[in-house]
C-alpha cells in the first residue's frame, strides 16, 4: 500500500472513531503521524492494521487503538507534545 495517508485516515475512522474515541485532536494527530515509518520496511504495509507490530529486539509498536486511548486519557489541553515510549 503506497498511499499511507489514505490508509491512516481510514484507520482513524474505522478503528478509532467508530470504536468511540472522540477527541478530535488525538484523531487528527493519529491521522498525521506516519506510523509506517516506525516499523521495519517489510511490515510497513501492515501499519494501518489494528494490531501491534514487531519493531525488533522482541519489542512491538502498540495497536493504534491503544495509543489513541492512552493519549485521550491524558486529557490534553492543546499545547502539549506527546512521545509515547513503551515501558514493557
Amino acid at each position: 500500500m503506497k498511499d499511507y495517508a489514505v490508509a491512516r485516515r481510514r484507520m482513524v475512522r474505522e478503528q478509532l472513531a467508530e470504536a468511540g474515541l472522540a477527541d478530535r485532536r488525538v484523531l487528527k494527530a493519529m491521522e498525521e503521524v506516519p506510523r509506517h515509518l516506525f516499523v521495519p520496511k517489510l511490515l510497513q504495509h501492515r501499519a494501518p492494521q489494528p494490531s501491534a507490530l514487531p519493531i525488533g529486539h522482541g519489542q512491538t509498536i502498540s495497536k493504534p487503538f491503544t495509543v489513541g486511548l492512552m493519549t485521550t486519557l491524558l486529557e490534553l489541553q492543546g499545547h502539549e507534545h506527546v512521545l509515547e515510549v513503551g515501558t514493557g
